[in-house]
């Protein structure tokens, strides 16, 4: 969230901690991307965004219609698969139930989610390239852009 999305780097801790890092303290701090001009600029653009009146309930209804999309698409298919969701963050697992810890995470079947993977690239949809890694949807995201993955995600599951 800090870096809108560009890669950034940052660190915390409690007051007496953080007294000891320069310019209040004896010992010096920097890396790479901390505190990158453009990176800060889009965290403060996207607090911005976030600021604004109904966005968190956008978030969540475009989310909704793309995992619901997916379940549905996934039903009416009768593929054995899931979709895992946390608000704006879902991943699909070709399982039959939804995985819940490491041994359950095992039980998906990679090679189909290659596949799928592919074929959501060839249609230029870009998901995760591991099954165990999640799709994150975002305000930039439109009712369009749902749309137009539903029916790729369709497409690819067809030759699953």
């Amino acid at each position: 969230m800090i870096g809108g999305g560009l890669p950034v780097g940052a660190f915390g801790a409690r007051k007496e901690i953080m007294s000891m890092v320069a310019p209040l303290g004896p010992m010096y701090q920097a890396g790479t991307l901390s505190g990158n001009p453009l990176a800060m600029a889009a965290g403060l653009a996207t607090l911005r965004k976030l600021k604004e009146p109904g966005n968190y309930k956008k978030l969540r209804d475009l989310s909704r219609a793309m995992v619901e999309g997916i379940r549905e698409i996934i039903r009416r298919a009768g593929i054995k698969a899931v979709v895992n969701s946390v608000d704006s963050m879902f991943t699909l697992f070709f399982a039959d139930s939804a995985p819940v810890d490491y041994r359950t995470v095992l039980k998906s079947d990679t090679k189909k989610y290659s596949k799928f993977f592919e074929n959501l690239l060839r249609a230029g949809i870009m998901f995760p390239p591991s099954q165990f890694e999640a799709v994150f949807l975002s305000l930039a995201h439109t009712e369009r852009d749902i749309d137009r993955t539903l029916d790729a995600v369709y497409k690819a599951l067809k030759t699953v």
